[in-house]
């Protein structure tokens, strides 16, 4: 019997993951899906506008892809969320602040069970990485903190909430993106440790998961020690060998997003997305465009023609595949308000115990007379969702004190000395993950700095510091209840470098 080029396709089209624009499933990207058995995508903020849209998005999908399809989502918590409306999970540094594989597993829980109602069976969580370097540009508050033992237990914890409610995690990402200073969405990192280092630091939570995690996802970064000709994502020696090999790994091996520029810039998506299914991932992510998604496909279907990818290895990874739908199945449950109103309960736990102080940071007095500092613009950056809006934390301070609001473009170029000198209490607030240059750290003097997101911006500032881990509503309404003197700062932040305050 030959097998056609068309046939080939649809064998492609089972092992990539798409992403698509817009908020219905137009007939173009119906027939794109069903002429090549694509059974996996990814939705994304702009797919969204609330549930009932996101609802009929997700059961369109499903009754073109089948009862084996695979609809994903980033919904981490903090930052990086894609449904905005649902309850605000913590951000996974705030958890690791607040210490407490329960909470974390209640957490892990009321996230699938949001999702879950939208029609998701499989989200991209929790992140493994270590985040073992301040100056991290994309992973920060998205850890769970810096010692592998503990914050393995506690995301695991996160993973088994999610299981429970029958919404598939997929850890990432493998093998560790904690200590680098390059965002693999605009370039190639490099992790340069010994594999003893790597053992006993980045590899070791991804070992801890791996009889248990149903899916990992690669990092676009190169680990010399392990593979210094090829990025994971790529590697043979680390995705089959580390990972399948060595460490017995059952669950799948999906690649990150196949478009960043880390593997699309260097290496083209389609020789890049057989190169990635040769070293032993299960799935390639081609998210992209319609254009790079053809490419990916019939470069798929030519390997395969080829003998290039082997037929043997195809069917034990559709195996994999199908074995996942099977456990946790793309059907919707009900979501009541009684629920939504528990389970937002839940989130606000964890953001108030979260919560963490550095210095001794003062409260102003009820009705004092503050003067907020915060960046005007809160643009995403692409991983994450935009920042909350200057007007926001301003309007949710109004509720304690009389509140002057100033703004400031760019950070390396405001000048706090042209702040009044009038008695006004002045609190910062940071509301992007970017860290302070020099131009803010030597000059910058407010009372109290509020840190909405990255909390290493306290280390920048010479002033107290509260860290929230998020930008969400209820971090605001944390800061306010520790404003109010309803909330001590509990959480001990997760990470080395800020057990004190000079």
């Amino acid at each position: 019997m030959n097998t056609t080029h068309n046939d080939l396709r649809k064998i492609a089209g089972q092992l990539i993951m798409i992403r698509f624009p817009g908020t219905v499933l137009d007939a173009a990207t119906a027939g794109f899906l069903k002429a090549n058995s694509i059974r996996a995508v990814c939705l994304f903020r702009g797919n969204m506008t609330d549930s009932v849209q996101l609802a009929k998005l997700t059961s369109d999908l499903r009754a073109v892809m089948g009862p084996d399809a695979l609809i994903a989502i980033d919904q981490e918590g903090g930052a990086v969320v894609r449904a905005t409306w649902v309850p605000a999970p913590p951000a996974a540094m705030g958890l690791g602040a607040a210490d407490d594989a329960d909470l974390c597993r209640r957490t892990g829980a009321a996230v699938a069970r949001a999702v879950k109602a939208l029609g998701f069976n499989w989200n991209f969580a929790p992140v493994l990485d270590l985040n073992n370097n301040p100056h991290n540009p994309v992973i920060a508050e998205r850890s769970f903190g810096a010692e592998p033992q503990r914050a393995a237990e506690l995301a695991m914890a996160w993973m088994a909430g999610s299981h429970a409610e029958r919404v598939a995690c997929c850890v990432k990402h493998f093998p560790g993106h904690g200590d680098t200073n390059v965002d693999s969405h605009r370039d190639l990192p490099t992790v340069a440790k010994s594999v003893a280092q790597l053992n006993e630091l980045e590899l070791a939570p991804f070992r801890f998961a791996a009889g248990a995690a149903p899916a990992m996802m690669t990092a676009h970064i190169v680990y010399p020690a392990l593979d210094a000709d090829n990025p994971a994502t790529m590697s043979r020696r680390i995705l089959h060998g580390l990972l399948r090999e060595e460490w017995n790994y059952q669950g799948i091996i999906i690649t990150d997003g196949m478009d960043m520029h880390a593997i699309a810039g260097r290496y083209g998506v389609g020789n890049a997305a057989v190169r990635a299914l040769n070293a032993g991932a299960d799935m390639v992510m081609a998210l992209g465009t319609t254009e790079t998604q053809e490419e990916t496909l019939n470069t798929i279907a030519a390997a395969l023609a080829s003998g290039e990818l082997t037929m043997e290895e195809v069917h034990a990874r559709l195996a994999r595949l199908a074995a996942l739908a099977l456990a946790y199945p793309c059907e919707p449950r009900p979501y009541n308000d009684a629920q939504d109103a528990a389970d937002r309960a839940i989130m606000a736990e964890g953001w108030r115990r979260g919560l963490s102080a550095r210095g001794t940071p003062r409260r102003p007095a009820p009705g004092a007379r503050v003067r907020l500092v915060v960046r005007q613009d809160v643009v995403s950056d692409g991983v994450s969702e935009a920042g909350v809006p200057a007007d926001v934390v301003a309007a949710s301070l109004r509720r304690l004190y009389d509140v002057e609001l100033v703004t400031f473009a760019d950070a390396d170029t405001f000048d706090w000395s042209t702040l009044p000198r009038d008695g006004r209490y002045t609190m910062l607030a940071s509301t992007s993950r970017l860290r302070y240059g020099a131009h803010a750290r030597a000059n910058w003097t407010p009372d109290l700095h509020l840190a909405l997101w990255n909390p290493y911006q306290a280390l920048d500032i010479a002033a107290p510091a509260l860290m929230t881990y998020g930008f969400a509503a209820p971090a605001l309404d944390a800061v306010n209840a520790w404003l109010a003197d309803e909330l001590q700062a509990g959480g001990r932040v997760p990470v080395p470098g800020f057990e004190h305050f000079e």
